[in-house]
């Protein structure tokens, strides 16, 4: 894996600050922020200067039960050769659910949510990651994310998902910290099981990043400074491992520059006190063998020893020194701990282990029974965010209060990104935007993305009568007009004139 070192998620926002700052290595952009064949000019000039720039996707739904879409995956690509990027990553998580698999209304979270931990979702994993490899002309990483509710009946840990998705797959890892701490406040999850069960030889690079605790639940926020406990789960990482990449992700509500610099530093010395860790750790280890070595027999004893010990290792190593396949499975195995209730009970038909990562390793097509799981995985995945976004009954099993503070969660999320897409709405509504939003949020749902979403947010308003004040409601009118129709309305008032006439006569 190339070597990036320390990096900022590039944002327009702070564009011109990041292209000051001393010590980026690297920056990562938000893909579906970015037009391939119009590169924002920061990005430009940062290329130019050899600082390297990997998109970040967040809207494939690998995680979801139906297979990556071939345009969203396209546009990915077109976008890492724009870039002329060593690799792109994305999530594991799923950001809509129904359609035609489940014969149910075609629903958008607008944010990233967990896949359970379960044999089907895994296997789906897999597939979509496969075709998602296909698709691509660099390799692909994919990050963990934060949760603020559980699945019931999940049958792995969250190191053990990674390792076997890592394993079967060949797929590298993003790790992001700050989800390993936000899971460990709102699931009781151990930051340093995790990273003890994961393959770290995998990992691409890694996420810091901040957040803010409300009433006992941690919102990755992403706009909060890095707390001490995430850094601190940044130094056990690289207590284990060296990672090739650090990257400080800031989405909103961005400090002045000299703050962002002042957490880099922190970064980097959370690396640094982690690298110190490694290196008495490996200094204990070679201790401990040449200690080992003085205790062992002499002689032609030590010499049969030596050679059958060197005989073995060399049976179960391949041409580059690596353990095949069925050894890594197997070592994984006695590293990964106890599993949850119910990990052992596998269904007929299921690969773990060797099987599955042969089948990883060579390309060969999938498992029979995917398309089984995918259905199952997307009745529940309709399910879960029906009652997230349409207000449908909470599916059994879920913790109810939870399911309610991601609901509202991704209403509140709904509502920012509108303002930001269509920031004339709160210009025109003034103080009663929000308000007006989330209410109209809780009876409908999102179906075709943030835009169409201001749009239908629009009509709602002017269906029924608002705003109140009439200068606002006309200017809404207009704003609404000018954006739903094919094209821009012409600035012409002839032609305005003519369109409104063709209107009134059509009416009739």
């Amino acid at each position: 894996m190339e070597r990036l070192g320390t990096g900022i998620g590039w944002r327009p926002e702070i564009a011109d600050a990041v292209e000051r700052m001393p010590g980026i290595d690297w920056v990562e952009a938000v893909a579906e922020n970015v037009c391939s064949g119009h590169l924002p000019d920061s990005l430009r000039r940062l290329r130019e200067r050899g600082v390297t720039v990997v998109p970040h996707g967040v809207s494939l739904g690998l995680g979801g039960a139906d297979r990556p879409d071939a345009g969203r995956l396209t546009a990915l690509a077109e976008r890492a050769e724009a870039l002329g990027s060593p690799l792109v990553t994305e999530h594991i998580a799923f950001v809509r659910a129904g359609g035609p698999l489940t014969a149910s209304p075609r629903l958008e979270a607008g944010h990233l949510l967990p896949v359970p931990r379960t044999r089907d979702a895994l296997d789906v994993l897999c597939e979509n990651v496969r075709i998602a490899q296909d698709a691509l002309p660099v390799p692909l990483a994919v990050e963990n994310i934060a949760a603020l509710i559980c699945w019931p009946g999940e049958e792995m840990t969250e190191g053990q998902f990674l390792y076997e998705l890592a394993d079967r797959t060949g797929v590298r890892l993003l790790i992001d910290v700050a989800n390993l701490h936000t899971n460990h406040v709102n699931r009781g999850e151990d930051p340093s099981k995790a990273l003890a069960e994961l393959p770290l030889e995998a990992i691409a690079y890694v996420h810091v990043a901040g957040g803010v605790e409300r009433d006992g639940v941690w919102h990755d926020s992403h706009a909060h400074p890095v707390p001490r406990p995430v850094l601190d789960v940044l130094t056990d990482l690289a207590s284990r491992v060296s990672p090739a990449g650090v990257l400080l992700e800031r989405d909103e509500n961005f400090p002045e520059p000299a703050e962002l610099e002042n957490e880099l530093g922190a970064i980097r010395r959370a690396l640094e006190a982690g690298a110190v860790e490694r290196v008495k750790t490996e200094l204990r280890s070679a201790a401990g063998a040449t200690a080992a070595q003085r205790t062992e027999p002499e002689g032609v004893g030590a010499e049969l020893f030596g050679e059958a010990d060197a005989a073995r290792q060399e049976r179960t190593r391949g041409g580059d020194g690596e353990p095949p396949v069925g050894i890594r499975a197997t070592r994984r195995e006695g590293a990964r701990g106890e599993a949850p209730a119910g990990a052992g009970a596998a269904r007929r038909g299921d690969e773990t282990g060797a099987a599955g990562a042969t089948r990883g390793a060579f390309g060969l097509p999938p498992q029979e029974g995917v398309d089984e799981a995918r259905q199952r995985l997307g009745l529940a995945q309709a399910a879960l965010l029906s009652a997230l976004v349409a207000g449908t009954p909470v599916p059994e099993g879920f913790d109810r209060a939870r399911v309610g503070v991601q609901a509202r969660a991704l209403a509140a999320k709904r509502a920012d990104v509108v303002a930001k897409v269509a920031p004339e709405l709160p210009v025109i509504l003034g103080g009663e935007y929000r308000t007006a939003f989330l209410g109209y949020a809780q009876t409908h749902s999102m179906t075709d993305g943030y835009r169409r979403d201001a749009l239908t947010f629009a009509e709602h308003l002017l269906s029924t009568g608002r705003p109140g004040d009439t200068r606002a409601r006309r200017e809404l009118r207009e704003w609404w007009l000018e954006r739903s129709g094919p094209k821009p309305r012409s600035r012409r008032p002839v032609h305005r004139l003519a369109h409104a006439t063709r209107r009134a006569l059509a009416r009739r």
